[in-house]
């Protein structure tokens, strides 16, 4: 058995979704998968976020008349790094148990690989490089972002080299050939 949050991290890495909400799930779906205790920000009719604490996630929209269609969502892991125990909400803590401060990426990346898991990495935009780096789970579509290196004011000072600061989907495939290109 794969210990405390560990195992959520895994799920989200191998599945492409928080509970079963994906990045194209509805707002109410998501609700409902993760609870009702959230932070809610509009930008104008056409963007939404709604913010459980550690997973965010973001829907658009051509007006206010029309559906919200997800975007993508994103798992603050730094966050844990302050260790405020409100952050991880009832319905993650019911399933997963105890979340620890950090991500370790190096244990992580162990979980994944012994579940035949593969994370590819890709390279950084140039702005934040060489402070993280990026690893992609190519059938999942989701992104591990990673500490690199400490750089004053471009890393937090309460993670280490190595700690997972945060992860998205979807990445597609078309953004990786987008950040090959830019590199070569």
């Amino acid at each position: 058995m794969t210990p405390y949050s560990l195992a959520f991290y895994v799920d989200v890495v191998t599945t492409g979704a928080v509970l079963g909400a994906g990045p194209a799930t509805s707002p109410d779906d998501v609700t409902k998968a993760l609870g009702p205790d959230f932070a809610e920000n509009t930008f104008g009719d056409h963007s939404m976020c709604r913010d459980f604490g550690l997973a965010e996630f973001y829907w658009d929209r051509a007006s206010a008349e029309h559906p919200w269609t997800g975007h993508h969502f994103t798992l603050q892991v730094h966050r844990l790094a302050y260790r405020d125990r409100t952050l991880v909400n009832d319905t993650l803590r019911a399933r997963y148990g105890r979340f620890t401060p950090r991500l370790r990426f190096g244990k992580l990346h162990r979980l994944l690989v012994r579940r035949g898991v593969p994370l590819l990495e890709v390279p950084q935009i140039p702005v934040n490089a060489p402070y993280f780096r990026t690893f992609w789970q190519p059938e999942s579509l989701v992104a591990v972002t990673v500490i690199g290196t400490y750089g004053e004011y471009s890393t937090p000072d309460n993670l280490r080299v190595g700690d997972v600061y945060s992860i998205h989907a979807p990445m597609t495939a078309e953004e990786v050939e987008w950040r090959r290109a830019r590199v070569e």
